[in-house]
């Protein structure tokens, strides 16, 4: 149609591809920009974009920085996710906005560790899922902490049925 090939995908009219020639300074990297590649499958490696532009770059001792970062991070979630910060006897208000900054900080924390999994790094997603499994064994089970009695057992609890009996 109007002389271009028809897309299969869209069904729009594309136009065909013609030869150029480039321009010295597009060919010497003047007027171009140099992106690394974007991994869309798992990949093992320190060479990859994590985060923020040209972290950790590729040095090994920049690529361990970043997996203890994203393993605190993650072990910090658990650690927001599973505290009581609110004291009894605060007022409502104080216990709802203290509430709501501690959700706040939870909630973006745990976007960036998403965001550092996104980069498709089979270390960083280990270390993720790591951070969070220890974290919620610290802080979300009993395994460090006195058992309540069981009359007060909570059962709205994320644990699963076995485990609270």
């Amino acid at each position: 149609m109007n002389g271009g090939h028809m897309n299969g995908m869209t069904g729009m009219p594309t136009p065909p591809v013609t030869a150029t020639k480039a321009s010295p300074t597009a060919m010497e990297g003047g007027g171009m920009h140099h992106h690394p590649m974007m991994h869309m499958t798992f990949f093992w490696g320190q060479n990859g974009e994590i985060l923020f532009p040209g972290w950790p770059g590729s040095s090994p001792g920049m690529y361990a920085l970043v997996l203890i970062f994203v393993f605190f991070v993650a072990f910090l979630v658990e650690f927001l996710s599973h505290t009581k910060f609110a004291r009894k006897g605060s007022g409502t208000v104080e216990a709802g906005l203290v509430q709501t900054l501690v959700h706040t900080l939870r909630a973006g924390l745990a976007y960036m560790v998403m965001l550092a999994v996104m980069s498709f790094n089979g270390g960083v997603f280990l270390v993720a899922v790591a951070g969070h499994a220890l974290g919620f064994l610290v802080f979300g089970t009993w395994v460090f902490k006195k058992p309540p009695p069981p009359a007060t057992v909570d059962k709205s609890s994320d644990l699963s049925p076995m485990i609270c009996a």
